[in-house]
């Protein structure tokens, strides 16, 4: 036998070797067909995560098994945004550019939060499980605000053929939230939290302090950017601020923008990867963006009606009022749609009527803020805490009952709810000025299976039905599965005696079950407020 003919033998031998499974890539084998069967859809981990992974690369911990679940969603999720690209050259009418378009955006979302996720997990920078179950709600919330927006504009058969792909994303992302879910420490599920208030100081500098403090007039040097419809600032318009705001280098640092008073008429939208900006106004009532985008014009989705739609992390907004104008009469009418991580509104005002303000993903904090509306008009599946905030309901169209929260968590595994925290709950103007008992007002109703919104320590006027929450569309849907909650509310409207008796309803008993649901509790609001410089309390 030649030294060539021996050096080929020996390779294939080796090749054969790693091919072949061994005694102990058997046992991996086992254990990871019973880690699939564990997750909620064990077909789908049997197909797209058991029967694609190579035989040496069988994990033997439940951290490796996360990471072949990640993996196999991205793969997928390559898929199906490889799918809608194709898609768009049979888009035909103005409605389905539309959805196509909101589509491949949040698919591109879905992406880019799975990458990070698992880039992250693996990374010298490690993050921690709390941020992958943040980010992976993320990305399973984007397939289905997709799926909504064709459904928004009766479409539905537009996108059929990217359905069957992104339902096999959803239970890819569902079981990896699943197994993401078991690692997270008791540390994290159990954030320990003090009832201080904590003020701006040593985290910030002073002329940093100074855009969220008092008087702001004196900071248009500090500022990055300035906005003015007189023009006296370098800008214009809001738009073309942030798009300045987007050239620059990523470098981490905040870009302030200044908003002169003035009444902008215009939407605006902060693209995921445009990170650390801030919009600095003159207060609520002088600084305006208005727009008045709606479904019912048949133009645009509930995603894309927004006036302003905030993707990039780390967004902070103060004194600026949002509005959506489109009136009672058409529909999902967004004033604010934000899926920025880590976002902070203070002292803003958000005004419309069915569905004001979308938290559609992620961690939000809004403090000292005033919300108006009607249907469903704080809805979405971000964590969002409302504190020491003014919600008023107004006069919907006749035959509309108010609701206040539609929140949206898909599944058990997501930390995902609307908390009003220390807030007030009261009737606008016009509909003191109704008939008594002409509308009824619910605190919230079950816009998915596992809904969740809680209201704490808040006042609740005479206007909110005895009942407290409302079923969904009058069925069944969600009551068993749900988790809506309220802890010491006051108020006439407050009284906990003739509340709903479904499962999924719970008068609060303890303080410890309450802290869940705090700043702290519901997303580590100590490990990242203090850097913004706006006050909150991180406990009850």
């Amino acid at each position: 036998m030649s030294i060539t003919t021996l050096l080929i033998s020996l390779l294939l031998c080796i090749i054969l070797s790693l091919l072949t499974p061994t005694a102990s890539s058997s046992s991996s084998d086992e254990q990871l067909s019973s880690w699939c069967k564990e997750t909620p859809n064990p077909d789908t981990c049997a197909r797209f995560v058991t029967r694609t992974a190579h035989p040496n690369s069988r994990p033997n911990q439940r951290a490796a098994f996360r990471e072949m679940n990640i993996e196999a969603a991205l793969r997928k999720a390559l898929d199906v945004q490889s799918q809608l690209i194709s898609l768009k050259s049979k888009c035909r009418t103005p409605r389905e550019t539309t959805v196509w378009g909101d589509c491949t955006k949040l698919h591109a979302s879905t992406v880019r939060h799975l990458n990070s996720t698992l880039s992250c997990l693996r990374g010298p920078a490690r993050c921690t499980d709390f941020d992958a179950q943040t980010w992976l709600s993320s990305a399973l919330t984007n397939v289905e605000t997709c799926r909504a927006g064709s459904t928004d504009l009766k479409i539905p058969g537009f996108v059929a053929p990217v359905v069957e792909s992104s339902n096999h994303l959803s239970e890819l992302i569902t079981n990896t939230l699943a197994v993401n879910g078991a690692l997270l420490t008791a540390e994290e599920k159990e954030n320990a939290s003090a009832d201080d208030e904590f003020v701006p100081n040593r985290w910030m500098k002073r002329g940093e302090r100074k855009l969220l403090e008092g008087s702001i007039a004196s900071v248009d040097i500090r500022a990055d950017a300035v906005v003015a419809k007189d023009g006296s600032g370098g800008f214009a318009t809001v738009q073309a601020a942030i798009d300045f705001a987007a050239k620059r280098n990523e470098s981490g640092e905040r870009f302030v923008i200044r908003v002169k008073r003035g009444v902008y008429v215009e939407n605006i939208e902060i693209l995921d990867g445009n990170h650390n900006v801030w919009l600095v106004g003159d207060g609520m009532a002088d600084t305006v963006i208005t727009g008045d985008r709606n479904v019912g014009s048949g133009s645009y989705t509930t995603f894309s009606s927004a006036t302003a739609g905030i993707d990039g992390a780390r967004f902070v907004a103060r004194g600026i009022t949002f509005a959506n104008t489109a009136g009672p009469e058409k529909g999902q009418a967004v004033a604010l749609r934000s899926a920025s991580d880590l976002a902070v509104f203070y002292q803003c005002s958000f005004q419309g009527y069915q569905d004001t303000v979308f938290v559609q993903t992620q961690r939000q904090f809004f403090r000292e803020c005033h919300v108006s509306g009607t249907v469903d008009f704080i809805f979405g599946n971000a964590a969002a805490v409302f504190q020491k905030c003014l919600i008023f309901v107004r006069k919907p169209i006749l035959g509309q009952t108010n609701i206040i929260t539609a929140q949206g968590r898909l599944n058990a595994f997501e930390h995902t709810g609307i908390s009003i925290h220390n807030s007030k709950i009261l009737p606008s103007p016009e509909l003191k000025m109704a008939a008594p008992g002409q509308f009824e007002t619910y605190l919230g109703r079950p816009w998915m299976k596992y809904s969740r919104s809680v209201i704490m320590k808040s006042y609740l006027d005479r206007i909110v039905n005895p009942a407290g929450w409302s079923k969904w569309g009058g069925t069944d849907f969600g009551l068993n599965t749900l988790y809506f909650g309220e802890y010491k509310n006051f108020g006439p409207g407050s009284s906990l005696t003739s509340r709903v008796n479904w499962k999924g309803f719970h008068a609060i008993p303890d303080v410890v079950t309450a802290k869940h649901f705090t700043v702290n509790g519901l997303y580590a609001g100590r490990s990242w407020l203090p850097s913004t410089g706006v006050p909150f309390n991180d406990g009850l």
